[in-house]
């Protein structure tokens, strides 16, 4: 028998669900011979490449990490004591090994399904109770994508609460970290903000500020008193936002108690690596009177059908899509995971074992400024938490070489240098600085009476400064500290989520498919997740690489002359291609070009990012087929010919279709003057097929997190990383710390120069492991996917678009409105797909009253067709309402979801039966999965909003005597 030595397992044969029998008995249902037949049908044969991508050769997993390896071992992992916003921590390696590395938790959705999600809500809920208690301040959210970008939202919240509208002038003080600075300039250009930067010390308040922004403590290590500032702010009308490191508030008094108006930082330091800047959870805190005005989403807590202790999303949760270009903010993506993390790190420590770090972390700063000092070097400080400041002079020089040959990173400026201690450093690591910097002065540790300083080692915060309020006193953070504790509580919650472990996400525009775990395992190595993101260059090779490659990769992908990295979410991609395509007009000298053309089925950020970006929005409207009505676009892109900026479009649309006039849409663009900005949601349908470059477009964004396989992690991270056309390189985005300037670049957008680097990773290895042959079959078989779920449920559920050919793209639109006449709303067939054991599609967008559904490339066809089974059995289950067979009110649906307590209570009341309730098909006992909770209570929720861990005697039910869980889970 002759052998095949050459055979290699390929990926996408992973990755791509259908086999070769399944893939035809899914054509033969749809009507088509073969899969290149219904591509023709679907894709605009005059948008198709002409050629395949020309990338690597695809690799194996295995082939993929031992290179992968090569590559990391590029990177110099030095101990960095660079600080300035990015430090070094030990991860417990039981939130690594079951939150951060856990498919039941990375691969979760967005909680708006809130029923199916209690456990993700609870640890956000930890979180926003977690922020609360150490800023001192009333309310807060469940996180923002980084701490630079959370001060910008924080400038805008404060811009719009102002009551003289006349007033434009935010301050900044100078001691914030250079990056913010960089950010806040960017996102005050387009409104015509005047940022004051200067010394708060010195600096006049003036009538015509709005509001004010420092940081605590201050980037150079410095800790102010600021309560006399704040009251002289707050007497001029001008309300204060304060840029905390929460570690910090550990032992400081916290800004909430000294009269700030917003508190807003990073939780990197609560157990999430570095990664080379990210992701991290941002966090924002305010007062309660500005609870309708916080960006992003707010966890609150509710009741459900039972009157029982129930959590959700609350109020503005997702405000760009009901206020579009009127949003203050097009925050749609948070950083969930990493806040999870964050949250559950305060519970595994609790308050005394974070005091204990905190402590340790002051500690070693002041024996380092005490030993250093006794060598007869100048501290510049004089009250601190972890950073101490040395002016060097002549001996900078070789202090830098000196802590090089260390491997040991500081932070320089010119003569200064700043060492910032965390969270790894020991008293050997103290010990080792002392040492060469007492022989750079010719000198000997033993000229340091050191073992005398650390046996006296003394806090140097003023008493005025020092913290005496009580934080995370709320049970929850004082009960689970043993390791088998912290298991079974992650594991509790675990098993209260649905998630791509359990069954498919079929999500219109959201694309959950397959994170598999060899793109997952490398974010977590060593080389990668402990890299400070401003370590010197000749350090980073490994990652220079990466982002080398990919680029390429990404470029050929969409066809453009090169990609922007930094964007770390889909709406920061907008933004960016909007600013960059602004700075374009700018740069021509037709900066007055303001107009952004956007069709009335665009996704919200849309709008809201074109507001941001200063630009006005005009309206294209959509014919009876979903499609942009061209005749409209081409008479407003005339109209406004001279104004014109750009023109933002979904690609296939919005509504899942290959629009047949897209071409001539660029075309007319162009004509007028203008960009196109193309948004990169449904990337999924293109990769390989077509791309935006060859479609026409100036700009793109790409979401990672959806046709890139970065995980959605419950809500965040993301990335949106842009690629744009050769006359639009020169001005993306840069950075005041690392020089990635293209010539003209824009300020930053993200805090860290690449974003979340250390999850490009993910897209990088599914590139790599799929090759041109997989990517192009991804798409592919997700329209194939899309097109089979169409085939089995348009009898059952009118679609509402498709193309010229009666295909839709990788998604479609049913339509759930002809059920409202008999009482069945499109949310009641979303709680009732709970009990079937399936996440409900997409939920009235981009049309209210129907369901979007996105099966992906990654499910297999017995997965599907469980899908499609659940959706005509509920359909059944209408026509049974419909015909009078089963009551309007008292049915499966209006009941849904149905828990385990209901199923096995001993009361049943309901004209249907349990098993018809909770095993509505045979395989759904295979498969159950109950929710926790019944129906929230939405309304309850934002009348009686409680966005932090209840008390247990103060939480009172108006509809129920049934107690609340132990801990609020």
């Amino acid at each position: 028998m002759k052998l095949n030595i050459d055979y290699q397992e390929k990926f996408q044969s992973r990755h791509i669900a259908p086999n070769q029998a399944d893939t035809a008995q899914m054509l033969k249902t749809i009507g088509v011979n073969s899969l290149d037949e219904l591509i023709d049908q679907t894709v605009p044969a005059g948008i198709r490449l002409k050629a395949p991508l020309n990338l690597p050769v695809a690799k194996s997993e295995f082939d993929y990490l031992n290179t992968l390896k090569q590559t990391a071992s590029k990177n110099k992992v030095f101990k960095s004591y660079i600080g300035q916003g990015y430090y070094d921590v030990i991860v417990p390696g039981v939130i690594q090994r079951n939150i951060l590395e856990n498919p039941g938790w990375y691969t979760q959705y967005t909680p708006y399904q809130a029923e199916i999600a209690q456990g993700r809500l609870q640890a956000l809920l930890n979180f926003q109770t977690m922020v609360i208690d150490l800023t001192g301040m009333e309310i807060a959210n469940a996180s923002l994508l980084d701490e630079g970008t959370a001060a910008a939202e924080a400038m805008f919240m404060q811009y719009s609460l102002r009551k003289n509208q006349n007033a434009n002038t935010f301050f900044v003080s100078q001691e914030l970290f250079p990056q913010t600075i960089d950010i806040l300039k960017t996102r005050s250009q387009p409104y015509g903000i005047e940022l004051q930067i200067g010394d708060h010390r010195t600096a006049e308040l003036t009538d015509n500020m709005f509001g004010a922004i420092v940081q605590y403590p201050a980037g150079d290590g410095e800790v102010y008193n600021y309560a006399d500032y704040a009251a002289q702010a707050h007497a001029k009308g001008i309300k204060l936002t304060v840029v905390a490191d929460l570690m910090s508030l550990v032992l400081l008094t916290p800004p909430g108690e000294w009269g700030a108006d917003i508190v807003v930082g990073t939780s990197q330091r609560f157990g999430v690596p570095m990664g080379f800047g990210g992701p991290h959870a941002a966090f924002f805190a305010t007062k309660e009177e500005y609870k309708r005005s916080i960006p992003g989403r707010i966890i609150g807590v509710t009741i459900d059908s039972a009157g029982d202790y129930a959590l959700r999303m609350a109020l503005q949760t997702r405000e760009q899509h009901i206020r579009r270009d009127k949003a203050t903010s097009n925050i749609c993506t948070a950083q969930a995971l990493l806040a999870i993390m964050a949250g559950m790190y305060a519970v595994y420590h609790g308050p005394q074992g974070l005091k204990l770090i905190a402590e340790r972390i002051h500690g070693l700063s002041v024996l380092l400024s005490d030993s250093l000092t006794q060598l007869g070097y100048e501290q510049l400080n004089d009250t601190y938490f972890d950073t101490v400041k040395f002016d060097l002079g002549v001996l900078a020089g070789p202090i830098h070489a000196e802590a090089l040959n260390n491997e040991m990173n500081f932070h320089y400026k010119g003569s200064v240098a700043t060492i910032s201690v965390d969270e790894t450093t020991s008293v050997e690591d103290i010990k080792t600085m002392v040492r060469f910097f007492a022989k750079v002065k010719g000198k000997t540790l033993n000229d340091v009476s050191f073992d005398d300083l650390k046996a006296n080692v003394n806090s140097i915060i003023p008493a005025e400064l020092q913290r005496t309020s009580a934080y995370l006193a709320h049970k929850l953070f004082n009960s689970h500290h043993s390791e088998h504790e912290m298991l079974r509580y992650i594991k509790s919650l675990e098993a209260k989520d649905l998630s791509l472990c359990h069954s498919m996400i079929a999500l219109g525009s959201c694309t959950m498919k397959l994170n598999a775990t060899t793109e997952m395992v490398p974010v977590t190595w060593a080389e990668f997740s402990k890299m400070h993101p401003f370590a010197p260059v000749d350090q980073t090779g490994g990652y220079m690489q990466l982002f080398d490659e990919l680029n390429n990769w990404l470029s050929e992908i969409t066809g453009f002359a090169a990609m922007s990295l930094q964007p770390n979410a889909g709406a920061q991609g907008e933004y960016a291609g909007l600013m960059v395509i602004r700075a374009y007009h700018m740069d021509r000298g037709e900066g007055h070009r303001n107009i952004a053309l956007i069709p009335s089925s665009a996704h919200g950020t849309n709008p809201a990012s074109a507001a941001m970006a200063g630009m006005k929005i005009v309206v294209v409207k959509c014919d009876d087929n979903g499609n942009i009505d061209v005749a409209d676009l081409k008479a407003k892109a005339e109209q406004y010919k001279n104004d014109l900026s750009c023109f933002m479009v979904t690609y296939p649309s919005t509504h899942g279709v290959f629009e047949e006039s897209i071409i001539e849409i660029c075309e007319i663009i162009h004509q007028n003057g203008g960009q196109v900005y193309m948004d990169g949601a449904n990337m999924n349908a293109q990769v390989g097929l077509t791309s935006p470059a060859n479609i026409g477009a100036d700009v793109c964004h790409l979401n990672l997190h959806k046709t890139f396989c970065i995980p959605h992690g419950g809500g965040g991270p993301g990335m949106g990383p842009i690629g744009v056309a050769k006359h639009l390189v020169p001005f993306l985005p840069g950075h005041a710390v690392v020089d990635i300037d293209k010539g003209k670049s824009i300020h930053a957008v993200s805090a860290a120069p690449w974003g979340s680097a250390s999850i490009l990773i993910i897209s990088h290895a599914y590139i790599a492991m799929m090759g041109a042959d997989g990517l192009t079959n991804a798409t592919r078989y997700a329209i194939l996917n899309a097109n089979y779920i169409k085939a089995r449920l348009h009898h059952h559920y009118p679609v509402l678009y498709t193309g010229v050919h009666g295909r839709c793209a990788h998604e479609m639109i049913l339509d759930c409105r002809s059920f409202k006449p008999f009482g069945i709303e499109v949310t009641d067939i979303a709680k009732r797909l709970m009990d079937y054991g399936f996440h409900a599609p997409t939920v009235s967008f981009p049309v209210a009253g129907t369901v979007m559904v996105e099966p992906t490339e990654s499910e297999p066809k017995h997965e599907l067709d469980r899908f499609c089974d659940a959706m005509i059995a509920i359909r059944h289950e209408i026509d049974a309402v419909e015909k009078g067979l089963s009551d309007k009110i008292d049915n499966p649906l209006k009941n849904a979801p149905h828990t385990a307590a209901v199923i096995t209570a001993n009361e049943w009341e309901h004209p249907y039966t349990r098993q018809k309730a909770a095993y509505p098909l045979p395989y759904v006992a295979a498969y159950k999965f109950w929710p926790s909770v019944g129906r929230v209570n939405d309304t309850y929720g934002d009348r009686t909003l409680i966005c932090s861990c209840p008390p247990l005697t103060d939480y009172e039910f108006e509809e129920s005597e049934v107690t609340t869980p132990e801990y609020g889970t």
